[in-house]
């Protein structure tokens, strides 16, 4: 069981590592025009092997982990000073959907 579940999320990892840029927003709170715009234009994120992510979503992430659970579906991102963004997490070959409280947002692999 313990084999099973250390591919599957191998294997969701292994989808997840490369550049992200994101080409949907889709507010769940308020979320301004302006802030949206931002998020849309500069918005990407890019996983690496050793767990380590960077990018720009709401705020600029240039230091960031990551965790991976549930076979790919659940995604937890923690930004510099460790303040964690969980999130469900869909990922196929080239489009991740991450799903958080404030909003749901459709990356493409860059």
């Amino acid at each position: 069981m313990a084999a099973v579940l250390l591919i599957s999320c191998a294997k969701g990892r292994n989808k997840l590592v490369n550049s992200w840029k994101v080409t949907s927003v889709e507010a769940k709170m308020p979320l301004s025009d302006s802030l949206k715009a931002v998020i849309l234009s500069d918005g990407t994120l890019t996983f690496t092997e050793d767990g380590h992510v960077t990018g720009f979503l709401m705020s600029e992430i240039t230091n960031g982990t990551y965790a991976l659970t549930k076979g790919g579906k659940s995604l937890v991102i923690k930004d510099e000073v460790g303040t964690p963004y969980p999130c469900e997490s869909t990922i196929t070959s080239d489009e991740l959907i991450l799903d958080t409280k404030e909003m749901k947002l459709k990356l493409k692999k860059i």
